[in-house]
Parts: structure tokens; C-alpha cells; sequence
């Protein structure tokens, strides 16, 4: 007689089956899930392409100078990869009180690089642009309160251990520029 029927006073009579294979549903399942881990892992990695890596070299803890006096540091900057190597997020605090991030990530559409800065002053710059004979350039357009803009450059570049970034502005629609700032990013010293 099967586990489903039992007698009762002489009479067959139906009760519920009691299954034994919910471990082997539950283990069919963890195959499964297993399986999709693995068809995930062959599938091609996003962000592979080598023009994702060009900014990669910014990626650091980094004690900020300004280069006019490199005895005095004006900012801490951690700038991490994230999102798989899909992108980078600058974390910017400098002494004073200004508080800045940043994700910056190659966009394939557009086959260039795209950055948002943003502050704790309510700033807001959105640059474009890419590498430039082993730099990275990006540039905005600022736009004031008082309803005037300008162009902002940024250049980044790698020197020995160090990181640079010298911004300027033109008035002019580029025809001339003037110095923002120029930075030096040395590895944060514990």
C-alpha cells in the first residue's frame, strides 16, 4: 500500500502524501542557481575594453599639494574604482571646508569620458573630453550665478609616483586661458 491511502475502521481512505524530496528540489535549485552563477562568470566582463583603464592611474589615498608650495597639504583625496571597473569616485576634503565628489567613467556611445564634479558650495560641473597624449582632459562649461559662463579645463597626468591636475578657465571661448589651480596628489603618508 502506498503512503497516501491508510485504513480507517476497515475503509481506504486518502491523507496527504509526505513528500521526501524537498532536498532534492532545494538542491536542484542551488544547481540552478550555481548554473547561472557560472553562465554569469563566461559571459563577457562590462567595462573590459582598455579605454576604461586610461584614468585609471588617478586611483588612490592621496595627500593634496598645491604645486606653488609643496610643504603644506590643502586636501585628503581617496579616488577608488567602482561599479566592476566601471567607473571612478573622487572624494575630495580640503581644509577649508570644501567637500567635492566626482564619477568620472568612459562612455562607449559617446567614445569618450564623461566626469560630474560636484561640492558641498553647490557647484556643479559636468566634463568631457578624453586622453590626450597619456593626459586625461575633460572640460565644462561653467556657468554663474549672474548668468555669464565660461570654459573650464582639467588635464590630469601621471609622474612617477605623483598625480597632477592643473585646471584653467577661458573667457573667451578658448582662445586664451588662465590658470585655476595646479595640484600635485602625492600617496597619503600614514
Amino acid at each position: 500500500m502506498s503512503d497516501a491511502r491508510a485504513r480507517v475502521d476497515g475503509k481506504l481512505t486518502m491523507r496527504p502524501r509526505r513528500f521526501a524530496r524537498p532536498a532534492i528540489v532545494i538542491v536542484g535549485i542551488a544547481l540552478l542557481g550555481f548554473g547561472a552563477v557560472a553562465v554569469a562568470a563566461k559571459a563577457p566582463r562590462a567595462c573590459a575594453s582598455p579605454e576604461y583603464r586610461q584614468f585609471d592611474f588617478f586611483a588612490g589615498d592621496w595627500d593634496t599639494y598645491d604645486v606653488a608650495d609643496s610643504t603644506k597639504i590643502i586636501a585628503r583625496n581617496h579616488v577608488t574604482p567602482m561599479l566592476g571597473g566601471c567607473a571612478l569616485r573622487e572624494e575630495y576634503v580640503q581644509g577649508d571646508g570644501l567637500h567635492g565628489e566626482s564619477f568620472s567613467t568612459y562612455d562607449a556611445s559617446r567614445r569618450g569620458w564623461h566626469q560630474s564634479w560636484v561640492t558641498n558650495h553647490g557647484s556643479l560641473l559636468l566634463l568631457d573630453g578624453g586622453l590626450q597624449n597619456g593626459r586625461m582632459e575633460l572640460t565644462a562649461t561653467e556657468r554663474a550665478t549672474d548668468g555669464s559662463s565660461s570654459l573650464i579645463r582639467a588635464v590630469w597626468w601621471a609622474a612617477g609616483k605623483t598625480v597632477h591636475e592643473r585646471a584653467e578657465r577661458s573667457k573667451d571661448g578658448g582662445a586664451t586661458w588662465a590658470p585655476v589651480f595646479d595640484l600635485v596628489f602625492w600617496p597619503h603618508s600614514s
